[in-house]
């Protein structure tokens, strides 16, 4: 009897393959967090808390987490609607539609803010109308929602679009055939299957949004206590060269961030487990 053939992956082998990756997450991500972990213990941590420790950086703190979570829940509803519509149904204008959705990813984010600034500002073409109904947009959290909404969206569409093609329609068919109401196919039959990939682009969204800065500064105000985003505090912190300053707001978002994914991660763990015994 001859040899069995041997099925050879196009992809080079263990040594190859985990050298080249675990080089390229070590120069984008862990030399940068290492880094910045390294200059927070030569501060030391009674440094770090007395430069994070004021009203400012803990305003700006929940300004920037608060409005980035909301960002992310409402790009997580309403970027799955726009998934679903863009994968099930055929309309004209909708390759139009698609194409849109990658506009913040192509987009300069200075561009982008100044876009959105130009529109929401109270001469602008939704400003105005805005303000004769007495709402203020641009220079408020309401603006620096609309801009992270603006830059978060395409990261849920495109992570939950993949997985609604690969949904076969028979299975809605099979639902519908059973007696199920087309709210409880969406709930117990839908929901689960999109639940994983929806948590994956919410949390990107949310990563996205905390550390954004070039869309937000501009609609911002950058007002003090109000309108004051954590990235630009460590602008600023930078350009009045204290080092230790801008390090310890760094290491409070990052914690924080840590914290959130966390959280988004054993979520999205229980939701994979509980599709498995559905």
């Amino acid at each position: 009897m001859g040899k069995p053939l041997l099925h050879r992956s196009p992809i080079p082998g263990l040594g190859i393959s985990a050298g080249i990756t675990l080089t390229l997450l070590s120069l984008v991500v862990l030399l940068p967090i290492g880094a910045l972990l390294a200059k927070g213990a030569v501060a030391g941590p009674e440094r770090l808390w007395s430069e994070v420790n004021s009203a400012r950086i803990w305003a700006s703190l929940w300004l920037s987490f608060r409005l980035s979570f909301l960002a992310a829940a409402f790009n997580l509803v309403f970027g799955a609607a726009l998934a679903w519509v863009l994968a099930r149904y055929r309309f004209p204008g909708r390759r139009l539609i698609d194409a849109a959705v990658d506009l913040p990813f192509a987009l300069p984010t200075a561009v982008a803010g100044i876009a959105l600034t130009a529109l929401y500002a109270p001469n602008g073409v939704f400003g105005a109308v805005a303000r004769d109904w007495g709402v203020k947009i641009a220079y408020t959290p309401l603006g620096i929602f609309i801009a992270l909404v603006f830059v978060g969206l395409p990261f849920v569409v495109r992570t939950v679009q993949p997985v609604i093609d690969e949904i076969e329609r028979e299975v809605e068919e099979a639902s519908a055939t059973l007696g199920a109401s087309r709210a409880h196919t969406i709930r117990h039959v839908i929901l689960p299957m999109l639940a994983p990939a929806a948590l994956t682009g919410f949390a990107l969204a949310l990563a996205r949004a905390v550390g954004e800065y070039g869309s937000v500064i501009f609609i911002a105000g950058n007002l003090p206590m109000k309108t004051e985003i954590a990235p630009l505090l460590i602008v600023i912190k930078l350009e009045e060269f204290n080092y230790d300053g801008a390090t310890a707001i760094g290491i409070a978002m990052l914690v924080i961030s840590f914290l959130m994914l966390f959280v988004i991660n054993a979520i999205q763990v229980w939701s994979r487990r509980r599709i498995g015994y559905v």
